[in-house]
């Protein structure tokens, strides 16, 4: 059996499975407390019907976006771990480019026929490793960040907003760098190699994404906006399909 056929295999099902199925069953607790203690203060049922309503709606829309990212990493680290990852604490943003990064230091791409059992131990704990001191560090110093990141600043913009806006900045500007940088290493600079393919892809993805966004604010669509990352994402992908079959 492969690698990715192992990764993929019964046993890591069972382990992986086990914790989701662990997780969901604390969400159902914890979602039955919050109810008996609405009701406890005065609550009308109606409104805890409303509130479950949307809480499950907000949640189940934007999550499209977290399948397609699962559905991307599953080609080289099998379905359980990505399923995991984005299920539990893992965010897609951050799965994916850690991943990347740990593979691309291991020497390998992010892809199943490079995968190799060692590898795949790195990346993943390297995913765990990573994500679990915001926890720690939250036991901590919560309050005193929480109170940091509300603070006003110049404009009447948060701590919060504007850090939240520098780190996205950041992480664009890694991508888009690498990405450029492969192109223009690649050769001629006036081809559109393979190289070029991820540069395109993200601009396809942006404009898709700058065109959703325009249409939810003109016309006051708020379930564009939960679904406008996945839409993007799905317009990225079937770019990077018919353009890779092109170049």
């Amino acid at each position: 059996m492969t690698v990715i056929g192992q990764l993929s295999s019964p046993v890591i099902y069972l382990i992986c499975g086990g914790i989701v199925a662990f997780v969901a069953v604390v969400c159902v607790i914890f979602a039955v407390r919050a109810w008996r203690a609405g009701k406890a203060i005065g609550m009308d049922t109606a409104v805890l019907r409303r509130v479950v309503t949307s809480s499950a709606s907000f949640s189940v829309l934007p999550a499209v976006s977290i399948l397609l990212g699962v559905i991307a990493l599953s080609g080289a680290l099998g379905i359980p771990w990505p399923w995991l990852r984005l299920s539990v604490i893992g965010a897609l943003h951050y799965e994916t480019q850690v991943a990347q990064g740990a593979a691309e230091q291991v020497g390998i791409h992010l892809s199943g026929s490079e995968m190799t059992a060692p590898a795949f131990v790195t990346i993943a704990l390297l995913m765990s490793v990573c994500i679990m001191w915001g926890m720690i560090l939250n036991l901590f110093l919560n309050k005193k960040y929480t109170g940091r990141l509300s603070r006003s600043q110049g404009g009447g913009s948060s701590f919060g907003d504007e850090a939240m806006t520098a780190m996205f900045i950041g992480l664009v500007s890694v991508y888009l760098g690498s990405y450029l940088g492969q192109w223009i290493s690649s050769g001629s600079v006036f081809t559109f190699a393979g190289s070029a393919l991820p540069l395109l892809t993200a601009l396809c993805a942006a404009v898709v994404m700058a065109v959703l966004t325009a249409a939810a604010e003109k016309w006051k669509l708020r379930w564009l906006e939960d679904f406008s990352l996945a839409l993007s994402m799905l317009a990225g992908m079937a770019c990077a399909a018919l353009l890779g079959a092109v170049m």
